[in-house]
């Protein structure tokens, strides 16, 4: 989508969007390239017994759409919701491209997610069905009853708990299938973010989103795609930095991909993937460079050769950077955005000076800026809002069922991320801080509210709040404060008990990995939990 152009002020004034009026995300990534060149590889998958399978765009086509038929045969209609609780597999691609094809709405779901999760995010989007693997059926089986819009379960790993057998079923289909005509603003998925209260708000994006994405994931990636170009990350599918930072983008250019799941994120066969595949494009997020820097000299050990690395989530600093180009010869970029408004920011090493600590300049296409709370833009050197105006095509359209949450997302014309950030003499714009409570931890967003409200549902918990406090390897550890209900003695028992609670409720990267027993929290004279101030006292009790 770029064009040509020698800096970043060139390749910008060049650039307009060519959104057409009608565009499906699953024939465009899919469909196109199996038309013009059905050999051309699309998947690498390395399974988890080591084994390596391939596939092209013509196999994703007649997977898909095969799908898609097994899908509509089974009662799913355009517009309805459905689930795919699934890692990096063959099939969790291939469900995003039928469900996008069929003009249903694909919700993206977290393997990690306990039952509260699912059941707050399948409920709240009202899913008719979800695709899902045997960890995730037992999870779906212990909350079905509770959604009654639930009416399909497809399960790859063979009919358990009574699901429908994906691979059966699937085989059974034709092949030929004929895509919806959607539009390019008809809504395709609805992405989780979550939020400093309440429970997590469902992103809804139109088709539009993957073409909205394409100037921000291009340029962190230096101009991606060029001739021989190969792309991983170990980010799950389930967000937006895997999905459509990396998957669907490189669909798009017919870039292939390659899936491993990580049940646990190994620095050394990370080196080892890179080079055993011959990746040369990769997002890795900033907990996975500092584990990756802790490996013994990688150059020795491992032959790869990589042309560009994209990093986001925090500003990385002078020691990684300089690290990364000792280690791939490149300059890690880093980019910037958010679920509902993603990649509007990057840094590009081939067009413009790389400035540790500054995240980047405004993607082309994007306007960005820094606002104050009336919405003016400020001049270089003023602190406000990190703001994007609106109408541009990475734009979510709403919060799923939630218009007053959507209408705070805005002043005026300009969606406001919650970010604090300055932007200088040069364009360049530098994150200082989060308005809201968000924790960032190893590369995930964590929403305070939904942890809260799962502390205080275990037997001992009164009262909690959440908060992040510093931490060299992950960015930030999630800590909470617990006033425990009268006659409960705390202790390193109780400590374990309520982290396994949060783990097995939650997810096991939202548990917190401290936690502190008070006798009272710190409020609002409107009752909100002031926690600044926890942060801070968390900070000062830092050993």
């Amino acid at each position: 989508m770029l064009p040509h152009g020698a800096s970043h002020a060139e390749i910008t004034a060049r650039f307009r969007w060519d959104v057409p009026e009608r565009y499906n995300i699953g024939v465009d990534v899919c469909d196109k390239w199996a038309e013009c060149d059905p050999g051309r590889t699309a998947l690498i998958h390395k399974r988890r017994d080591g084994t390596v399978e391939e596939f092209s765009f013509a196999d994703i086509r007649a997977q898909s759409n095969r799908l898609a038929n097994l899908l509509r045969a089974l009662g799913v209609e355009r517009g309805d919701r459905v689930g795919i609780l699934l890692p990096q597999a063959p099939e969790t691609a291939v469900s995003h491209v039928a469900v996008y094809k069929m003009g249903a709405i694909a919700v993206p779901l977290f393997g990690l997610f306990g039952v509260d999760a699912l059941e707050y995010r399948l409920g709240n989007c009202g899913a008719r069905a979800v695709i899902t693997d045997a960890a995730g059926a037992e999870k779906i089986a212990a909350l079905a009853e509770r959604l009654p819009s639930l009416s399909v379960v497809l399960c790859i790993d063979g009919p358990l708990r009574g699901f429908h057998d994906f691979h059966a079923l699937v085989a059974q289909q034709s092949d030929a299938f004929t895509p919806v005509d959607t539009l390019a603003d008809d809504p395709a998925l609805i992405i989780y973010t979550s939020g400093t209260t309440g429970q997590p708000k469902g992103a809804l994006h139109a088709h539009r989103v993957l073409l909205g994405h394409l100037p921000g994931v291009e340029i962190s990636h230096d101009l991606f795609p060029q001739p021989g170009d190969r792309i991983w990350t170990p980010a799950d599918w389930a967000w937006i930095g895997g999905l459509l930072d990396v998957l669907m983008p490189a669909w798009h250019h017919g870039v292939a991909v390659v899936a491993r799941r990580f049940e646990k994120f190994d620095a050394e066969e990370a080196f080892r993937l890179i080079a055993d595949f011959g990746v040369r494009n990769a997002f890795l997020p900033p907990t996975a460079l500092k584990m990756m820097r802790a490996v013994e000299n990688p150059q020795e050990r491992f032959a790869y050769s990589m042309r560009s690395i994209a990093s986001g989530g925090e500003t990385l600093g002078g020691e990684l950077l300089d690290w990364g180009r000792r280690t791939f010869g490149l300059t890690i970029n880093e980019f910037y955005g958010q679920t509902e408004c993603n990649m509007i920011v990057s840094s590009c090493a081939a067009v413009m000076p790389e400035k540790p600590g500054i995240m980047g300049r405004p993607a082309p296409g994007h306007d960005v800026a820094i606002i104050d709370d009336e919405g003016n833009r400020l001049p270089p050197g003023a602190l406000g809002h990190i703001a994007v105006h609106r109408p541009d095509p990475v734009m979510f359209l709403e919060y799923w069922g939630n218009p007053r949450a959507t209408a705070e997302k805005f002043i005026g014309d300009w969606l406001v991320t919650g970010d604090q950030g300055e932007l200088d003499e040069e364009g360049y714009i530098r994150f200082v801080g989060r308005a809201d409570d968000v924790i960032t931890s190893a590369g995930y967003r964590i929403g305070p509210g939904e942890i809260e409200d799962c502390l205080i549902a275990h037997p001992a918990v009164r009262m909690a709040a959440v908060v992040g406090v510093p931490d060299p390897l992950r960015t930030e550890i999630v800590k909470a404060f617990v006033v425990l209900n009268e006659g409960t003695q705390p202790g390193p028992e109780l400590i374990r008990d309520i982290q396994e609670h949060v783990k097995t409720r939650l997810a096991a990267h939202e548990y917190p990995r401290e936690i502190a027993f008070v006798d009272s929290l710190p409020m609002t004279t409107t009752g909100k939990i002031i926690r600044r101030e926890l942060r801070d006292q968390a900070i000062r009790e830092r050993p």
